[in-house]
């Protein structure tokens, strides 16, 4: 074995620097070099290796890319060459006429649910109980709005990585208050997913994901402006890290599957939009689908929504066999009861004790009842022209990471809507989804509305036309001429 290199210490004088590989093939070269040495030794040397290659700094670059300070910023082409303009305000009216439903709706509901709640859980609730927690959740919301639009978008960059942490940290320490039963881990059949402040509750997975979304458009934006977006090792791995550390945490020690997968979609919507390739992109569908069909099967209650899903029986909802049923079926008997013009606000027989989270994961059925078909299609063409700016916002951004992040505020609301409408038409197994600005839930109102202020902020950044495609080009150019033109492509197209 040859001697280990030494450096210079100005304390000790000199001491053995280990020798570590810097590829994988040299890794394993080093270790049938080394394994006459005894099979033990050769093999930790190779894990550990292994381990600094393919883990340690894959990591450490992420971080770097993300944790920038004044001295290394991220890459803010497009913004300097941009002067600061009019923000894109149909985002703001578009959300606003979106909030003003789900407060009409909670007005409506939140007596028959606090009748229920009283008559059947011996509680004590208010007539308009959950319609005035709804309403200050929705002021907090907008404070977090005004927040996001008016701090400086390269402070937020610059800080992302900070949101990223601070996620991890209260997804862990929630995991662990549980693991000791520390009260303020509010804890249900297992499941440790939010934190129980008095009245209020937290759920620190929302955080995650907005840290997580956000330090992702920094670091591909600031690949793909360098072309290495496809790259395995500089880009893709230490993504990958990341995101996998998400799903340990919150559908592994949180248990919730539909918060991964709502995850899940956003940063795939990321990577798409960044400019990943075809390749890449199976790979990741397949590794995604083997995660998905690992939950499902080591967790017997999403065996069975999966069992529901595939064979809906709605003939014996009174038979306490009717199990996941019930749940279902009650939500399209809700649907079909709105008929063209609905039952109006108000009259909603499901909301009466028969449909479970009326005011939650429900809520579409709900609607669908008092509104009707008519009704209901223009709400929904209010969610679609909201969706449709968000992606203009994102066509339009001369800067990488304000383009993909834009384009995650998109996908963000995108999914969680159609999650939601698909799961109460039986187009989707239940997933626990709410619907965007209109469910009942503080955490998930807050976070969306501090999503749609990010893209409000990056949308007095926008160039006047669709900015082209960034691609890898050529390894031995400038990174700034690496970016190549592709044909122009309208904003209405489906491709964003």
């Amino acid at each position: 074995m040859q001697n280990s290199p030494r450096r210079r210490n100005s304390r000790y004088g000199y001491r053995s620097q280990p020798k570590y590989s810097s590829s994988v093939p040299k890794a394993f070269s080093l270790f049938f070099q080394e394994i006459s040495n005894g099979f033990l030794i050769a093999f930790k040397k190779l894990v550990i290796d292994l381990f600094i290659i393919l883990i340690k700094n894959p990591t450490l670059k992420a971080w770097d890319e993300i944790q920038v300070d004044k001295h290394r910023r991220p890459d803010l082409e497009g913004l300097e060459n941009i002067r600061k303009h009019k923000a894109d305000y149909s985002i703001l009216v578009f959300t606003v006429l979106i909030i003003c439903v789900g407060l009409v709706v909670m007005y409506s509901l939140s007596p028959q649910r606090a009748i229920f709640l009283n008559k059947n859980n011996d509680a004590h609730y208010s007539n308009y109980f959950f319609f005035f927690r709804h309403l200050i959740s929705i002021g907090i919301g907008l404070g977090f709005f005004i927040a996001a639009k008016n701090l400086p978008i390269t402070f937020i960059y610059r800080h992302s990585g900070k949101f990223l942490i601070a996620g991890y940290i209260l997804c862990i320490l929630l995991a662990i208050m549980g693991k000791f039963n520390i009260p303020l881990a509010d804890c249900k059949l297992g499941a440790c997913r939010w934190y129980k402040l008095g009245l209020f509750s937290f759920q620190p997975a929302e955080l995650l994901k907005v840290g997580l979304m956000i330090s992702l458009a920094v670091f591909l934006g600031a690949k793909a402006s360098l072309g290495k977006i496809n790259d395995w090792k500089e880009t893709i791995l230490p993504s990958g890290i990341l995101v996998l550390l998400m799903i340990i945490i919150v559908a592994g020690f949180q248990n919730d599957l539909g918060t991964t997968l709502s995850a899940l979609a956003i940063i795939a919507f990321q990577f798409f939009v960044a400019g990943i390739n075809k390749a890449n992109i199976r790979i990741f569908l397949t590794i995604l689908g083997i995660l998905v069909v690992t939950a499902i099967a080591i967790a017997p209650h999403r065996i069975s929504r999966i069992a529901t899903f595939m064979n809906t029986d709605c003939s014996n909802l009174a038979s306490k066999e009717a199990g996941d049923d019930y749940h279902i079926c009650h939500a399209k008997i809700a649907i079909g009861s709105g008929g063209v013009l609905g039952l109006g606000l108000g009259n909603s027989v499901q909301a009466t004790g028969y449909l479970p989270e009326v005011i939650n994961d429900s809520i579409f059925a709900v609607m669908s009842e008092m509104f009707g078909f008519i009704w209901m299609t223009l709400i929904l063409l209010l969610f679609m022209a909201l969706i449709y700016r968000l992606l203009r916002i994102s066509a339009y951004s001369e800067n990488p990471a304000s383009r993909i992040l834009s384009a995650g505020a998109a996908g963000w609301f995108s999914i969680h809507t159609i999650i939601n409408i698909f799961a109460m038409t039986g187009l989707a197994p239940l997933t626990g989804i709410t619907m965007p600005l209109v469910s009942y839930g503080g955490t998930s109102i807050v976070f969306i509305m501090i999503v749609l202020g990010l893209a409000f902020n990056i949308s007095s950044y926008t160039n006047h036309s669709v900015v082209k495609d960034i691609n890898e080009e050529d390894k031995n150019e400038n990174s700034r001429s690496r970016r190549r033109l592709r044909g122009t492509r309208s904003t209405h197209r489906s491709s964003f």
